[in-house]
C-alpha cells in the first residue's frame, strides 16, 4: 500500500519510512508526486497535520499521513511550538539558496539561536518535543486516525552532537544522557515523540484500515 507523506523533508520521510515500514506500507513524499506544501494556518499540531493530510490526499487520490510536529518549551508559555520550523527569519544569504536542504540547515542554525537567545539564563530549561500525526484514507475521510506523542526533556545552553535535525542539537534527554542529535538512529527512532505518535498510528491502522 502506498501512502504519501505529507511533507518535502528528505529526513522526516525517513525516520517515518522506518518506523512504518513494519506495517508494510510505503511512504511517497508530496513533493516526488508534484504536490506543493499546504498552508499551515493553525494554532495546534492536531489542526495542521489535519489539513495537510487533506491537502496531499485531494491532490493525489492516495491514502495520506501527515505530522506536524515542533518544540513546546516551559519558559516560553509552549512556544515556538507550531511555530517551531520558522521560529527565526531566515538569514537573508539564505534567503536566495536554491538547495532545499541547505535553506533548511540555515533556518535550523537560526531557530538554534533564536532560542537560546529567547531563553537566556532563564533556570527553567524543560521542555518536549511534541508530534501529532494524522492519516485519512482519502480527502473525505469521515473518520481520520489520530495520534499524538510527547517527549520530555531539556534545552542546553550549548549545541551537542551532529545527528538529527532541528531543535535536535540543544534538546537534552536526561532519561538517555544525551541530546537527541548524539542518539544513535535506532535509539531515537524507539523512543521519539514521532516514535511514540507512529506506535500508536500502527496500532490505529491495523483496526482501522485492517493492515
Amino acid at each position: 500500500m502506498q501512502i504519501v507523506l505529507a511533507s518535502n523533508n528528505a529526513k522526516k520521510l525517513a525516520e517515518l519510512g522506518a518506523l512504518f515500514a513494519p506495517l508494510g506500507v510505503a511512504l511517497v513524499a508530496q513533493g516526488q508526486l508534484g504536490v506543493a506544501e499546504a498552508d499551515e494556518p493553525h494554532i495546534t499540531f492536531i489542526e495542521n497535520a489535519l489539513a495537510k493530510a487533506r491537502h496531499a490526499a485531494a491532490a493525489t487520490g492516495l491514502p495520506a499521513l501527515a505530522d506536524d510536529s515542533g518544540l513546546c518549551v516551559d519558559a516560553l508559555g509552549g512556544h515556538p511550538g507550531v511555530q517551531s520550523a520558522v521560529f527565526a527569519p531566515l538569514p537573508p544569504e539564505a534567503a536566495d539558496q536554491r538547495d532545499r536542504e541547505a535553506r533548511r540547515r540555515a533556518q535550523d542554525a537560526a531557530n538554534n539561536a533564536l532560542l537560546l537567545q529567547r531563553l537566556g539564563s532563564t533556570p527553567d530549561r524543560r521542555a518536549c518535543f511534541v508530534c501529532a500525526l494524522v492519516a485519512l484514507r482519502s480527502a473525505d475521510d469521515p473518520e481520520p486516525l489520530v495520534a499524538f506523542g510527547r517527549w520530555q526533556g531539556e534545552i542546553l545552553a550549548t549545541p551537542q552532537g551532529d545527528g538529527g535535525f532541528g531543535y535536535d542539537p540543544l534538546m537534552h534527554i536526561p532519561a538517555l544522557g544525551a541530546t537527541v542529535a548524539a542518539l544513535p538512529a535506532a535509539v531515537k527512532n524507539a523512543h521519539s515523540h514521532r516514535a511514540l505518535a507512529a506506535a500508536q498510528m500502527t496500532a490505529l491502522m491495523r483496526q482501522a484500515w485492517r493492515l
